[in-house]
C-alpha cells in the first residue's frame, strides 16, 4: 500500500490543471459556437434564420458566462460582433446587430459585470426598446429598455469617488438614417444604469445621440488630438501710454471624445434626420474634475500635421459592424 502513496499524492496535485484544462476546453467549445452563430446572423438567407442564430447566440453566450472564471475569457469573435472589457475588467459587453430584409437593425447584447452586493460576476441580457424611447438624450434606461448599439470603445472614468463607463456606439437604424451614442453606464446597487448627468453645464443631458443620413461619414471616436485656443493680452503701445489688446493662439494636444457636428443639408429639414450630414465643425468633450466638459476650438487631424500647415483631418472609417451593404441581397 505504500508504494502506491506517491501516485496518489501526484494525482491529487494534478486535479487542480486537469479541472482547469476542461474549463479552458469548455470555454473554447462556446466560443467556437458562438463565432459560428455570429457568421450565420450576417450570412443566413431570411430574417427568421437571422433572429434564430441570434436566440441562440444569446444562450450559448449566457451559458457560457456561467461557467467559473469566465470573466477572466480572452473572447476573439468575428468582426460583426462587438466584446469591450473595462479597464478594471468589472464590466464586459457583448454587442451585435440583426439586419432585416428592410433594411432596418435590431441590436442585441449581453452585459458580464461585477456585481459588489453580491460579489460575483452577474450577466443580463440587453433588450433594443430604441423605438419606444421618447426622450433619447434626457432618459435614465435599465438593460430592458436599452437604447440598442453595437459599442466601439469603451472610457472609464470616475468622479466622487463613482466609476462610470462611457460607450461609444452605432446602430445602422434602417435604409434612411445611421446613429452613433456617447453613453455613460454605472454599477448602482448591483444593477446596470444607462444614462448619467456627467457632461457638465448640461444638466438634463444624459447621453448625446447623433443620428444622420446613412451615406454620410460622420466621426466618433476617442483619442489625443489638437484644441486651439485664442489667448487675449493688454500690452503697452512702444513709445507711448496707450494699451491694445492682442491675441495670440496657442495650440495644445489632449485625449478627448471628438465627434463631427451635425446639420441638415437645406433649411426646414430641422428633425428629418435622414437630411443630416457634417457640417464641417468638430466638437469635442475632455474629462476634467469628474465631467465630460466641452472643448471649443478643436481641430481633428492627422497627428503629424501641425497648426498652419497643410491640413489633413483624420479619417472617417465605417464601423467594422456596418456590415449591410457588404451582404448580398439576393
Amino acid at each position: 500500500m505504500q508504494a502506491k502513496r506517491p501516485i496518489i499524492l501526484l494525482l491529487a496535485a494534478a486535479l487542480p490543471c486537469l479541472v482547469f484544462g476542461q474549463d479552458k476546453a469548455r470555454m473554447a467549445a462556446h466560443q467556437q459556437r458562438l463565432s459560428a452563430l455570429v457568421e450565420k446572423i450576417v450570412s443566413a438567407p431570411t430574417d427568421n434564420e437571422r433572429y434564430l442564430a441570434s436566440e441562440e447566440a444569446i444562450q450559448v453566450l449566457t451559458t457560457a458566462l456561467d461557467e467559473d472564471d469566465s470573466e477572466r475569457w480572452q473572447w476573439h469573435l468575428p468582426d460583426y460582433a462587438s466584446v469591450l472589457t473595462s479597464p478594471d475588467g468589472r464590466l464586459r459587453l457583448f454587442t451585435w446587430a440583426v439586419i432585416r430584409d428592410n433594411g432596418e437593425f435590431e441590436c442585441f447584447g449581453v452585459a458580464h459585470y461585477y456585481d459588489e452586493k453580491e460579489e460575483e460576476f452577474v450577466h443580463v441580457i440587453l433588450n433594443d426598446k430604441s423605438d419606444e424611447i421618447l426622450n433619447r438624450e434626457e432618459s435614465v434606461l435599465t438593460p430592458d429598455q436599452w437604447l440598442g448599439a453595437v459599442y466601439q470603445d469603451i472610457i472609464q472614468v470616475a468622479t466622487n469617488d463613482r466609476t462610470y463607463y462611457t460607450l461609444l456606439g452605432w446602430n445602422g437604424v434602417d435604409n434612411l438614417t445611421e446613429r452613433k451614442i456617447i453613453e455613460p453606464v454605472s454599477i448602482r446597487g448591483g444593477r446596470l444604469q444607462f444614462g448619467a448627468p456627467l457632461f457638465r453645464r448640461e444638466r438634463n443631458l444624459r447621453r448625446i445621440v447623433l443620428e444622420y443620413a446613412n451615406e454620410a461619414m460622420v466621426n466618433l471616436s476617442y483619442e489625443t488630438q489638437f484644441v486651439q485656443e485664442v489667448e487675449r493680452k493688454r500690452e503697452k503701445v512702444k513709445g507711448t501710454n496707450r494699451y491694445r489688446t492682442v491675441e495670440k493662439t496657442r495650440e495644445h494636444q489632449e485625449r478627448m471624445i471628438i465627434f463631427d457636428e451635425i446639420e441638415p443639408q437645406v433649411p426646414g429639414m430641422e428633425g428629418l434626420f435622414q437630411y443630416y450630414v457634417p457640417s464641417g465643425t468638430e466638437i469635442a468633450y475632455a474629462f476634467v474634475d469628474g465631467k465630460w466638459e466641452l472643448r471649443k476650438g478643436v481641430q481633428g487631424r492627422l497627428a503629424d500635421k501641425k497648426l498652419n500647415k497643410e491640413f489633413a483631418p483624420i479619417v472617417k472609417p465605417a464601423p467594422s459592424y456596418k456590415y449591410d451593404s457588404q451582404r448580398d441581397s439576393q
